[in-house]
């Protein structure tokens, strides 16, 4: 029973991260006007409003002017219902639950506005840092960076939620410092904008939220994933070698990524080393 309100939550919640995807990037406010047919402008009613169910019912398409609407508003509302599924069944309902759907929640926004306008809206990245610095105080991210650097310090009696602020604010510098310095890198050689300053903010914001390793492991993953299927999008739609890809978008399936499975893979990575 819990599950599925988790998931009717979720869809709810996927239905008010549609109207910042599509509104944020432009600079409109998220709360006014009602939400409207992005073709023909007409409101919808709150019938037509309900997440999966009413476009469903209509067939993907407006009431009144009976264009397709695009998928992406379904596809968002039910990745957020899952993400908020997921993170019951892996957390149960207390502090670790919230810190995951919060952050999967911004993830989306931002996957999805890098993926459709190439932007990484500061009104979420600032947001996001702010929620990152509250959940390190409300669930510690045993990192173990912060507990080193304390000892080296030492701070021996320093406070656990201390020790996690410490874990986030390593996470921040560690991803935000290091998209920076690779962006001002590659400037210096090639003369032109490599990283936009958004990619910077964002991997600071998700260093608040996972920690330094996680946040390094995130990095790692991202420009993989981004290497391999950029290199396929190129030579599948003919680009040329200065085509924009979209890096936000793969390093926020990375950090998502991460934040599910990132311990695991790093404590197999160090059985390596005895």
């Amino acid at each position: 029973m819990i599950a599925a309100i988790t998931f009717l939550f979720g869809i709810v919640i996927g239905s008010f991260l549609n109207v910042c995807i599509h509104r944020l990037p432009r600079g409109e406010s998220v709360v006014a006007p009602r939400s409207h047919c992005p073709n023909c402008g007409k409101l919808i009613a709150a019938y037509d409003n309900i997440p999966l169910a009413s476009y469903l019912l209509l067939g993907g398409k407006c009431r009144y002017c009976h264009l397709r609407i695009s998928p992406v508003y379904f596809l968002v509302e039910l990745a957020t219902g899952l993400m908020f599924l997921a993170s019951y069944l892996l957390f149960g309902i207390g502090p670790e639950f919230f810190r995951q759907a919060v952050f999967g929640s911004l993830l989306i926004v931002l996957v999805m506005t890098d993926y459709q306008e190439r932007i990484l809206p500061d009104r979420v990245t600032f947001p996001g840092m702010a929620f990152g610095l509250l959940f390190a105080l409300l669930v510690p991210l045993g990192d173990g960076t912060g507990s080193w650097l304390a000892r080296l310090a030492g701070l021996e009696n320093i406070s656990v939620a201390a020790v996690s602020i410490l874990d986030g604010l390593l996470g921040a510098l560690a991803g935000g410092g290091f998209l920076y310095v690779l962006g001002e890198l590659y400037f210096r050689l090639r003369h032109r904008e490599g990283m936009g300053f958004g990619d910077v903010k964002m991997m600071a914001m998700v260093g608040l939220f996972l920690g330094p390793k996680l946040t390094l492991l995130t990095i790692l993953v991202g420009s993989l994933g981004g290497s391999v299927i950029g290199l396929l999008l190129m030579l599948a739609l003919r680009k040329r070698s200065d085509y924009e890809l979209p890096f936000g978008t793969f390093l926020g399936f990375a950090a998502f990524f991460a934040s599910l499975w990132g311990w695991p893979i790093l404590n197999w990575y160090r059985g390596f080393f005895p």
